[in-house]
C-alpha cells in the first residue's frame, strides 16, 4: 500500500464520517457505512503503526552505526521480524478489495463418485475448514447436513461468520482430491477420492434479486443425522427447489420451519446471485475467482496421505509436506498464495 493508496483511504473515510453528522443518518439502517468506516480504520492504523516502526527502524540503524549495542541489535532484529509479520498482514488486507470479500461465506460441499470413501474425505473438509476457522475467531453455522451411509457426509452446507471471510475463503472452491491407504478397505488399498467445495458470498438484503415466488417449490422434511443438532421430531427443514435454473437449497439447522425457510431463501438469492454475475462475466468472475469449472478431475488442489505425504495446490503450485497440520486447519498459506497471484 503506497502514500497514495493511503491519502484515498483518508478521504474515503473522512467522506463518509460527515454522513454519519447528518441527523437523517442514524435513523436508518446504515451497518454498511459503519462497517466499510471500521474498515478503512483498521487499514489505515495498520499503516500508520507499520510507517511509524520503520522509522524506528532507521533510528536504531543509524544509532548502531554510530556505537555497537548487542541489547540493540537484538531489539532491531525482532523489530524487524514484528514488522515484517505486520506487512504482510496488511498486504493481505489490501488484496481483500472485492466488492464481496468483506461478507459472511456460505459454503457447500459434496462427495463425487466412490461412495463411503469420498463421503468421508467431505467429512475431512469439512473438519479442516472448521478448524481453520475457529482459529481465526470466526463462527461456523452449520445450514444443512446430510450424513453417509456407513460413514461420512453425503452433502453439507455452512455458514462461516466473520469479517473478510468470503474474501479468504472463495479460493477455496474447486474439487479437492484425496490419496490415501483407505481405511475402509479390508485390502488396504490406495484410493483416489474427489469432494467439490462450492463458496458464496452471503447476500444481503439490499441486494437486488428478483424471485417469482411461482417459481419456487417449497418442500418440508424432518432433519437427518446421527442425533443431537443434526436430528428433529418435526419437519421443520426445508428444501427450496427453483424451477427455471434447478438450483436447490435445503436448510434445517433453525428451530422452527419458518426460520429454515427465511435462511433458505437468503441461501436461494445467493446462488442466484452468483448465476446472474457469471452470465455478465464470461471471463474470470468477481464471485468464484479464476476458478471456472468444477467438474471431475479439475482439482484445483491434492492432499497425498500416501505414498508420500504433500499437498499441493495446483493454481499457484505451492505445496507443503505436512499433510497433517493441513488437516488440522493450517491452511492460511494457501488462502495467502491464492490472494497473492490472482488478486493482484
Amino acid at each position: 500500500m503506497n502514500l497514495f493508496e493511503v491519502d484515498n483511504l483518508k478521504s474515503r473515510l473522512e467522506e463518509l464520517e460527515k454522513e454519519t453528522l447528518k441527523q437523517e443518518f442514524w435513523s436508518s439502517d446504515n451497518s454498511k457505512i459503519l462497517q466499510e468506516i471500521k474498515i478503512l480504520k483498521d487499514k489505515i492504523n495498520s499503516y500508520t503503526k507499520i510507517d511509524t516502526s520503520l522509522k524506528n527502524l532507521i533510528e536504531m540503524n543509524n544509532l548502531l552505526a554510530l556505537e555497537e549495542d548487542q541489547e540493540l541489535i537484538k531489539e532491531l532484529l525482532e523489530d524487524t521480524k514484528n514488522i515484517k509479520k505486520d506487512i504482510e498482514e496488511l498486504e493481505i488486507k489490501t488484496l481483500l478489495s472485492g466488492k464481496y470479500d468483506v461478507n459472511n461465506a456460505i459454503i457447500s460441499m459434496h462427495p463425487g463418485a466412490g461412495g463411503t470413501e469420498s463421503q468421508d474425505w467431505v467429512e475431512m473438509l469439512y473438519r479442516m475448514y472448521t478448524r481453520w476457522a475457529e482459529k481465526h475467531n470466526f463462527v461456523v453455522k452449520e445450514l444443512d447436513y446430510l450424513e453417509g451411509d456407513e460413514a461420512g457426509i453425503k452433502s453439507v452446507t455452512f455458514l462461516v461468520q466473520g469479517e473478510y471471510a468470503y474474501g479468504y475463503l472463495k479460493g477455496e472452491m474447486g474439487v479437492h482430491r484425496l490419496v490415501r491407504i483407505s481405511p475402509f478397505d479390508s485390502g488396504g488399498r490406495r484410493h483416489t477420492s474427489f469432494a467439490s467445495v462450492e463458496v458464496l458470498p452471503e447476500i444481503e438484503d439490499d441486494i437486488d434479486v428478483e424471485i417469482n415466488p411461482d417459481d419456487l417449490r417449497i418442500d418440508t422434511y424432518r432433519a437427518s443425522g446421527a442425533g443431537g443438532q443434526h436430528i428433529n421430531k418435526t419437519s421443520s427443514a426445508v428444501r427450496i427447489t427453483h424451477i427455471p435454473t434447478n438450483t436447490v437449497v435445503a436448510c434445517q439447522s433453525e428451530r422452527s420451519q419458518i426460520q429454515n425457510r427465511e435462511t433458505a431463501m437468503k441461501m436461494l438469492k445467493s446462488k442466484l446471485f452468483d448465476l446472474k454475475e457469471k452470465e455478465r462475466q464470461k471471463n474470470i468472475s468477481d464471485l468464484k475467482g479464476e476458478q471456472k469449472d468444477i467438474a471431475w478431475g479439475s482439482q484445483i488442489r491434492s492432499y497425498i496421505f500416501c505414498p508420500y505425504t504433500l499437498v499441493k495446490d495446483h493454481r499457484t503450485n505451492y505445496e507443503v509436506g505436512n499433510v497433517q497440520a493441513v488437516m488440522d486447519g493450517l491452511i492460511d498459506d494457501f488462502i495467502e498464495e491464492y490472494l497473492k497471484k490472482f488478486n493482484r
